[in-house]
């Protein structure tokens, strides 16, 4: 909402002192968001004045029609001779009112005016458009013909008020009412302590009789409706400069009389009106739902196909207009510029239910300024004052006559009270406000109050966002100043810190950091059909998703059950933009529902919740177990002098896994697997204990095509949590022997299928105590020596005891035991 500086003087009294940044500290203060103060006219310097064009000389011989002109400047040129001008606008004739700029002046943007020679001629000065001025179009798309009474030699800059400040407020959905001057204004005067001058305060005469017939079939869209006719009403009319001007200023752009008038006072008063050509009306003019297919061409020149949730405005043909949003062309007013103008006018003024008209304007795609203010809130009781506000304008600009018939339609409804705790804001703020304050802080935004410790507050027709006490007391904290709340900082207890699982993330985004991944965070969003393009079975666990009910994208209305779909995303909006040698990891929640959907109670708010309702919550909300994911493409060691470099491979995802798992301090056993997105002969299957916690390996190529990946790229995903739960992070200092070790190799001969870690748990376990590490070097294959689908695993067992050297035959018998019992699991047999 844009509110001139000059505008908001007219209803409260602001010291002449006050500058725009002054007004927007305090507005700041009372809770409205002021964005930028435009200073107009910052940097415009005279002179500039009213002249009359006198004569006018075509020059030809040019690309583009040029005019020579002579304007009458009055004593502004300090000679009262004619001004000699050379200008190519065309819209302006012998004897028309202009804007000239003199020799000495500066223009908005520093543009300095001087007497130059141009297209054979001498221009002392120029004719103006609104462009040039810093004004913005005002239809004509040229320069500015001023009325015809406009004296010659008069101070253009005072005449169009060029010199203002202007607040560009953002105004949040719940504050409707400040999408005016007159709700501003109110903020201004409470904020300055000032008295309004409330510009809705007018005479208005009853309904009666002899109103346009009127007839309202949906009292529920539609709870108020006032009718009013003008007549006789002069078609040359134009709107003055001073509405002009406002108009402009707060960004919108003058059209015609009628229009502008409806438009002036919805800005000023936040209530939203409609003129209608009265000779185009066909009867009585009603209200009712759209019946579905029905079509309306509106204002902007669309055919419009209507919802059976529309509600429309209509006479006997049909819909002349979407209540609430845009009016029809087939009863739009004339433009002054056209031979026929309107004379007669029908001036709505109704007050429509919000989210009908919040649904039509995003159904059609269509949002207005009036529909802006009917989405956010308008208030019923000044649709009859901003009817009369309509009709005296057009009495007084364009000489018409009002009808004595006034048609209000009304659905009866009580005003909104509520019952507050005069203390209430007090426990809120955790200030002692006092009940005198709540009081005057209430009845300073309109709320009539009534009673001692327990209050009775009316809230005022214009704050329909003033619903229960929580909103009362915000009133109350805003208007009291957030800046005179007191900080105080929470004194936590000692000795508490991070817990396990925020210590084991951090340690894992450190540790995955530090092995070159790049952290990749991502929407937790995803579309069902991710499954089918990471091939998971028909009935995977993986498949049962989250659904939000108003997601920020249709196309994926689910919340994610793996990270891998956003991660990779992510390397192919890298891959795509250059970046090929990448390694990305991301740390996150997935969400599993439960097998039992509950509903989650609504908590209280003036107590803390109770260990059972806080339990009840959280068995409502679905399952959000912590994983972690990788992926890799591209070179994983680049090449140089220092070597050829090389790809990374799937060998880096399941290295990754183990990097985490050590963080964690678990287990974790590698092992030949087969699941969804991995290649068959390329997953590993990572467990701890009996828990499969998770899969790394190259994806399968159906999966790289389908996600648009590089190829051979490679993944890891474990489920953090579960790492957590099975591993211990009490610190392991290192242990440091007296005693040497005793190393023996062993090289193993078994079937190709048997997995590497199925005989390496063989050894550990036969070899037992004595056994210190196990390393598996080498593995070889060669069909002639070892037979066909065998092959050779080649173990370094470390062997040392706590209390003595170990002899030849002890560290022996230990790798023999370990033999035998891998023979007996795996039918692995010593080679050679």
């Amino acid at each position: 909402m844009r509110v001139p500086l000059s505008w908001l003087r007219e209803y409260v009294d602001l010291p002449a002192t006050e500058t725009g940044r002054d007004v927007q500290a305090k507005l700041v203060s009372a809770g409205l968001e002021v964005e930028t103060v435009e200073h107009l006219g910052a940097d415009l310097k005279g002179p500039l004045v009213v002249g009359q064009v006198l004569t006018i000389e075509e020059l030809e011989g040019f690309k583009k029609p040029i005019r020579f002109c002579t304007v009458d400047v009055g004593q502004a040129n300090g000679t009262g001779e004619p001004q000699e001008i050379v200008c190519g606008a065309r819209n302006f004739s012998v004897g028309d009112k202009v804007v000239v700029v003199l020799p000495g002046a500066t223009l908005p943007g520093g543009f300095s005016i001087s007497a130059r020679k141009t297209y054979g001629k001498t221009s002392h000065g120029m004719i103006c458009s609104g462009d040039e001025l810093g004004m913005g179009d005002d239809g004509s798309h040229g320069i500015i013909v001023l009325p015809p009474e406009t004296e010659v030699g008069k101070d253009a800059i005072e005449l169009l008020e060029l010199v203002d400040e202007v607040l560009d407020i953002a105004v949040t959905a719940n504050r409707g009412d400040c999408l005016s001057i007159r709700g501003v204004a109110r903020e201004a005067a409470i904020a300055y302590g000032l008295p309004l001058s409330d510009p809705a305060l007018l005479d208005v005469p009853g309904p009666n009789a002899y109103g346009y017939p009127v007839e309202v079939s949906d009292p529920l869209g539609c709870d108020r409706f006032t009718a009013r006719t003008v007549t006789g009403l002069s078609p040359e009319a134009r709107s003055p400069i001073w509405l002009q001007r406002r108009l402009q200023k707060v960004g919108m752009r003058p059209i015609s009389l009628a229009v502008d008038v409806t438009n002036y006072v919805m800005m000023e008063l936040g209530q939203p009106l409609h003129a209608y050509d009265r000779s185009l009306v066909q009867g009585t003019i009603g209200v009712r739902r759209a019946a579905e297919g029905e079509q309306i061409k509106t204002l902007d020149g669309v055919e419009r196909k209507l919802h059976a949730e529309d509600l429309v405005i209509t006479d006997e043909r049909g819909p002349i207009g979407l209540a609430g949003v845009m009016g029809g062309a087939n009863t739009e007013i004339a433009d002054h510029s056209e031979a026929e103008g309107t004379t007669d006018v029908v001036i709505e003024a109704a007050h429509f239910d919000a989210v009908s008209i919040a649904r039509t304007a995003r159904r059609h795609k269509l949002s207005s300024e009036a529909s802006r203010r009917f989405e956010r809130g308008v208030d019923p009781a000044a649709a009859a004052a901003a009817a009369q506000r309509t009709v005296d304008l057009l009495v007084l600009l364009a000489g018409g006559t009002a009808e004595a018939g006034v048609t209000e339609v009304v659905t009866p409804s009580a005003p909104h009270t509520i019952s507050v705790p005069a203390d209430h804001p007090d426990k809120v703020a955790g200030v002692s406000y006092g009940r005198e304050t709540v009081v005057r802080r209430l009845q300073e935004v309109g709320c009539d109050v009534y009673g001692q410790d327990e209050l009775i507050v009316t809230v005022p027709s214009w704050r329909p966002d003033l619903q229960e006490i929580n909103d009362l007391a915000e009133e109350v904290i805003r208007l009291e100043g957030y800046e005179n709340l007191p900080s105080t900082l929470p004194r936590p207890p000692a000795g508490r810190g991070l817990t396990r699982r925020q210590r084991l993330h951090r340690q894992v985004g450190r540790v995955l950091a530090g092995a070159g991944y790049v952290e990749a965070p991502n929407y937790p969003f995803l579309g069902e059909q991710v499954f089918d393009q990471l091939l998971l079975d028909a009935d995977d666990p993986k498949r049962r998703v989250v659904k939000l009910t108003n997601p920020l994208n249709d196309e994926e209305p689910a919340l994610r059950t793996s990270l891998l779909p956003g991660l990779f995303g992510a390397l192919r909006r890298n891959d795509g933009r250059g970046s090929h040698d990448l390694a990305l990891f991301e740390t996150g929640l997935v969400f599993l529902p439960r097998e039992e959907q509950k509903i989650a109670a609504v908590l209280p708010v003036d107590r803390r919740p109770t260990d059972e309702e806080i339990a009840e919550l959280d068995a409502a909300l679905p399952e959000q177990p912590r994983h972690v994911a990788v992926v890799l493409a591209g070179a994983r060691e680049q090449a140089g002098w220092w070597g050829k470099g090389r790809p990374a491979d799937w060998a880096d995802a399941v290295e990754a896994a183990r990097v985490v798992a050590r963080e964690a301090g678990a287990e974790l056993v590698v092992r030949g697997g087969q699941y969804g997105p991995w290649h068959p002969g390329r997953c590993a299957e990572l467990v701890v204990g009996d828990t499969v916690v998770g899969h790394a390996g190259e994806l399968h190529p159906r999966v790289v095509k389908a996600f648009g990946l590089p190829a051979r790229t490679s993944a890891m995903e474990l489920d953090l949590d579960a790492l957590e739960a099975a591993g211990d992070d009490t610190p392991q200092a290192p242990r440091i022997s007296t005693f040497p070790v005793a190393t023996q190799d062993v090289a193993l001969v078994v079937d190709k299928f048997v997995p590497h870690a199925e005989v390496e748990a063989a050894l550990r376990e036969g070899a037992g105590e004595l056994l210190e590490g196990i390393r598996l070097f080498d593995v070889y294959e060669n069909e002639e020596q070892l037979g066909d689908g065998r092959k050779s695993l080649a173990y370094a067992l470390r062997f040392r005891a706590g209390d003595r050297t170990l002899t030849v035959d002890e560290a022996s018998a230990a790798r023999d035991a370990a033999v035998a019992l891998a023979g007996e699991r795996t039918g692995a047999v010593l080679r050679g």
